[in-house]
């Protein structure tokens, strides 16, 4: 605990995405979850994304929700930095520099027309 705790002060808001991927990368070896397959991280995102689907939905009046269960429902912003971190457990064990392939990606994605007609 007390070296996650010392890894998580080295963060903060002016810490670049390669920081914080750096950061996931040690506390996933310091919590022993460096033995997960790809698939098995893969699944984990489904699960996360999920959860923050569901976590989504309680702030939704429109929703069907049990409102009996309503304490089972995390934070939206939890949810969030849980997919966050499961990708980015991803892209370490692929060896994929996030900051690289989002900026890699844009480059293609100002090229592209978009549609933003939301009947297609």
């Amino acid at each position: 605990m007390e070296e996650q705790e010392r890894l998580l002060k080295l963060i903060n808001k002016q810490s670049s995405i390669n920081d914080v991927q750096e950061y996931i990368k040690k506390v996933i070896t310091l919590r022993g979850f460096t033995n997960q397959s790809i698939q098995d991280k893969m699944l984990l995102l489904l699960e996360e994304t999920g959860e923050l689907a569901k976590a989504i939905r309680k702030t939704l009046p429109e929703a069907s929700i049990d409102y009996n269960k309503i304490e089972n429902y995390t934070n939206i912003e939890e949810e969030i930095a849980d997919v966050f971190i499961v990708l980015t457990s991803i892209c370490n064990e692929l060896n994929i520099n996030l900051f690289e392939a989002v900026l890699n990606k844009e480059k293609n994605n100002i090229k592209r027309k978009w549609n933003i007609n939301q009947n297609n």
